[in-house]
């Protein structure tokens, strides 16, 4: 039995006895920092969060609740980074739990705690580098629009929507893509180590799992929601204290919601199609 079982919460200090632990939201598509954006992860704006949730004495753990399609590879990083030096400077365990999605740069989140839980029907994996875009040259062709576009630099207009798709272009994207593939799978090798179980053509081709899947590959560490795990391994008395994302400054000053802006309806729908890469 635990010691803070015995001490009736009346009693001064009986409270601080407790086991506490903050939770740390990391809800929604990863990228960088828009400052009218709402839902947008980037360490810009979670920096002073990750930091709060450090803070408190006598802390037990830091909990991930993870809710993330993936986004930025270079937010990611720099999220998770930041989360492992404060771990490491404090010496505190970090527990991640996934719940509807933790995928691509999602994991990658998930993968700066010391465990994984995950339900069994999360979403998880999907270690691989994606970029999607459209071709509109023969729209312009057809309307008689002519593009003018003049550049210093040979590789300046690389990828232009509005041009036909060039070899050498997208030879270039892939190994790009290949460099920032092997950054994914480092981070996830460092983190997971010898508790990966399936064959690296298996778990870093790009597929998703499910929970028990996920379990089974050594991707996480085991089934279970934060409530029950944190209350199983800190017992009934346990203190949780979730750690929010504050609004944006001018957010707060212009007291209107984003979804007014046509900025902010254009990054919804790039929101979305994250989200809809998933079934959701």
């Amino acid at each position: 039995m635990q010691l803070s079982n015995l001490i009736p919460s009346w009693i001064p200090g009986a409270r601080r006895c407790r086991p506490l632990v903050t939770v740390l939201r990391l809800a929604g598509v990863i990228g960088g920092g828009n400052p009218l954006r709402n839902g947008a992860l980037n360490l810009d704006g979670l920096n002073k969060s990750i930091e709060r949730a450090f803070a408190p004495r006598g802390l037990n753990a830091v909990a991930l609740a993870v809710n993330s399609p993936g986004g930025s590879p270079v937010q990611s990083a720099l999220i998770a980074r930041r989360i492992r030096q404060l771990a490491d400077k404090k010496g505190v365990k970090v527990i991640a739990f996934a719940e509807d999605v933790a995928a691509s740069g999602g994991y990658w989140l998930a993968c700066a705690a010391d465990e994984i839980f995950a339900a069994e029907s999360s979403i998880l994996g999907s270690v691989g580098v994606i970029s999607a875009g459209f071709g509109f040259n023969d729209l312009l062709t057809r309307y008689g629009v002519e593009r003018r576009v003049h550049t210093a630099g040979a590789r300046k207009g690389m990828l232009d929507p509005f041009l036909a798709e060039n070899s050498d272009d997208v030879e270039r994207l892939k190994s790009i893509q290949a460099d920032i593939h092997e950054n994914f799978k480092g981070h996830v090798r460092a983190r997971r180590g010898d508790r990966l179980n399936g064959g690296e053509d298996e778990i870093f081709n790009g597929d998703i799992f499910l929970g028990k899947q996920a379990l089974a590959l050594g991707l996480i560490d085991g089934i279970g929601d934060m409530q029950s795990v944190l209350r199983d391994r800190f017992g009934d008395k346990i203190r949780l204290h979730p750690i929010g994302q504050r609004r944006s400054l001018l957010r707060r000053k212009l007291g209107v919601d984003s979804h007014e802006f046509a900025g902010e309806l254009i990054a919804a729908i790039e929101d979305w199609s994250h989200w809809k890469r998933f079934g959701l």
